[in-house]
């Protein structure tokens, strides 16, 4: 017996920045005893309620089920201790893994190496008993495996959600630095939109803050796409709970009414992007996307505003983000009435030409970008 079927715990990797809300998360979708860590959330959770956090997340990336931990001081040891799991257990030769690993202050000092050895020991096993070896695809393999060593303590796993949860699969077609899905849905959790309000983008980009909206609001569970997950290798993977689970969670889908969400960009093949992703989503009711410049928008009264405006990475190089961002203050201020803004900014050193006292700023980071979310509330 595995280490999570003895204890029923598992860990979630989720952004530092949003563990409060990731563990609010969790437990709505059935978690218990959760606890942060570094870069993640431990929980205890049945075999069907980790079935609906890999299905119904909108925040975390993955979530893992550990099989063993054990000390850990050289590569040897570490070799010698993979080789006693029963790999075939979770894939037979004719299939595809991969290791991923992360390594801190340890003996074993190469996340790589320490990954190399996993495979070594998975490999060789497979090979000594009947002479085949299952395939490495780090693209799309049947069992992703991950290997976390800490202090010389190390912690073998399966990745139940079978590759990160942020990929949703609306995303067909893109724009320049596109906004990650969970950061999309962490900004829309923190701006406490109420689901009633019009939610409107002006900076839409590929509608990345649109689609995760529409999920939100319709209780759409963000990996409806997803063709398997890793918790279907698990050697004590329960085929009906699953197919429950699934079945109680699509009853919940809701439907909005067709002017709830929506957005628009000065750049066409941003809104192009935007129509065909949002359309993946939904093609009998369409988020409406059009092509218009911020500026050029009347007024945007008594409703949500969420947004991630161009830093330099989509803008024109050459341009005076001094200037833009002051218009934007400008706009927000004159035609904004009874309006809450959500504005991302990538670089927080931007916030100050907006030039508007914010009802509060909070730090999230976007992969290396040191973002803030400012809130302004227009009167």
């Amino acid at each position: 017996m595995y280490q999570y079927q003895k204890t029923n715990r598992y860990f979630a990797q989720v952004a530092d920045d949003i563990k409060d809300l990731a563990a609010n998360e969790l437990t709505s979708l059935g978690a218990t005893e959760i606890s942060p860590v570094y870069r993640g959330l431990y929980f205890n959770a049945s075999a069907e309620a980790m079935y609906r956090i890999n299905f119904c997340s909108r925040l975390i990336h993955r979530v893992l089920a550990p099989l063993l931990t054990f000390d850990c001081h050289s590569d040897r040891y570490l070799y010698k201790t993979a080789s006693n799991i029963a790999w075939s257990d979770f894939l037979n030769a004719d299939q595809t893994f991969a290791v991923f690993a992360g390594v801190s202050n340890s003996a074993i000092r190469h996340s790589q190496y320490a990954a190399l050895k996993l495979k070594d020991a998975i490999v060789d096993q497979f090979r000594d008993r009947n002479g085949r070896r299952p395939s490495v695809d780090t693209e799309a393999p049947d069992v992703w495996i991950n290997l976390y060593i800490i202090n010389n303590k190390a912690t073998v796993s399966i990745d139940t959600s079978g590759g990160s949860l942020h990929k949703r699969g609306y995303r067909k077609r893109s724009v320049q630095a596109p906004m990650i899905e969970t950061l999309a849905a962490s900004i829309i959790d923190m701006s406490g939109w109420d689901e009633q309000t019009p939610l409107y983008d002006p900076f839409c980009g590929s509608g990345t803050i649109l689609c995760e909206a529409y999920l939100k609001a319709t209780r759409t569970p963000p990996s409806i796409m997803r063709r398997s997950f890793g918790f279907e290798k698990l050697p004590n993977f329960d085929a009906l709970a699953w197919r429950r689970v699934k079945q109680q969670t699509l009853k919940d889908i809701a439907p909005i009414s067709g002017n709830l969400i929506a957005g628009s960009d000065i750049d066409a093949e941003a809104v192009d992007a935007a129509r065909e992703n949002c359309s993946i989503l939904n093609k009998t009711q369409p988020i409406a996307i059009e092509q218009r410049d911020i500026f050029d928008i009347d007024n945007l009264e008594n409703s949500t505003l969420v947004c991630n405006p161009p830093y330099g990475i989509r803008l024109d190089t050459n341009a005076d983000l001094p200037e833009f961002y002051k218009q934007v203050g400008d706009f927000l201020k004159q035609r904004c009435n009874g309006t809450n803004a959500f504005i991302y900014f990538g670089d927080r050193n931007l916030i100050k030409y907006i030039r508007l006292k914010p009802a509060w700023k909070k730090q999230l980071a976007n992969g290396g970008l040191d973002g803030r979310l400012v809130k302004y509330e227009m009167y």
